[in-house]
């Protein structure tokens, strides 16, 4: 725990954040949860405590510098072990967080865990494409890490944001050649890209790209995933 606290301690201000020493505290505990139920069940491939802070807390804090999440409703599709969905609830308390994910034991966990470090948001065990019909443009923002490439993404995340809300998805080294291949996806579901923004991340460049939701989703989207991933936007 003390490795992660200091490295996560270091990276904040690196990040132009500053969060008191509890909020610190409970973002180590949530990681080092992460970690413990990784023996038992399959949730992440870093397990080690500076990795943890750095791949984990600190990547998906990366939001918090980039849009103002107070008091606004966010979906974290497709959150797996609770990342970055998780980490943005601890550190802004004020957003109302939505995790959605379709694998259940994973699901169940986190609505063991999460209340146990006083952390509060909606578990929501179901498939992307499916959960949408009763959530349709509900959300201000919708946040993904690690889900799909950004033409399949974007037609399950945009249904959730209501006009004038966003899509943040967070992506690695090919986000400049996702984009381009989302062109097509973008103008049909409504959306405008507004910005990409690069962050160093132990010495990789991890990506967040902004897509500003301008029009309505039509209401034939998302489709059945297979649907999706054999003919992407």
């Amino acid at each position: 725990m003390n490795k992660m606290y200091e490295t996560l301690s270091t990276g904040l201000p690196r990040l132009g954040l500053e969060l008191n020493e509890q909020t610190k505290k409970t973002l180590c505990a949530f990681g080092q949860a992460v970690v413990e139920q990784n023996q038992v069940m399959n949730l992440t491939a870093i397990t080690e405590p500076e990795q943890v802070a750095k791949l984990h807390l600190l990547d998906s804090l990366t939001l918090l510098t980039l849009e103002d999440l107070r008091g606004k409703r966010v979906i974290d599709v497709g959150c797996g072990a609770g990342f970055p969905g998780v980490p943005l609830k601890i550190a802004c308390p004020e957003l109302r967080l939505t995790l959605l994910d379709s694998l259940g034991k994973r699901m169940r966990w986190l609505e063991t865990c999460l209340p146990e470090l006083g952390v509060e948001a909606e578990c929501v065990t179901a498939r992307a494409e499916e959960a949408v019909t009763e959530r349709r443009e509900q959300y201000d923002y919708a946040v993904s890490r690690a889900v799909a490439r950004l033409n399949i993404l974007l037609e399950l995340t945009a249904p959730y944001v209501k006009v004038g809300g966003s899509v943040l998805a967070m992506k690695g080294t090919a986000a400049q050649e996702e984009l381009a291949e989302a062109k097509n996806a973008i103008r049909r579901l409504g959306l405008k890209l507004e910005r990409v923004e690069e962050f160093p991340v132990d010495g990789t460049a991890h990506t967040v790209i902004v897509l500003r939701k301008i029009a309505p989703t039509p209401s034939q989207y998302p489709r059945r995933y297979a649907k999706i991933k054999q003919a992407p936007l």
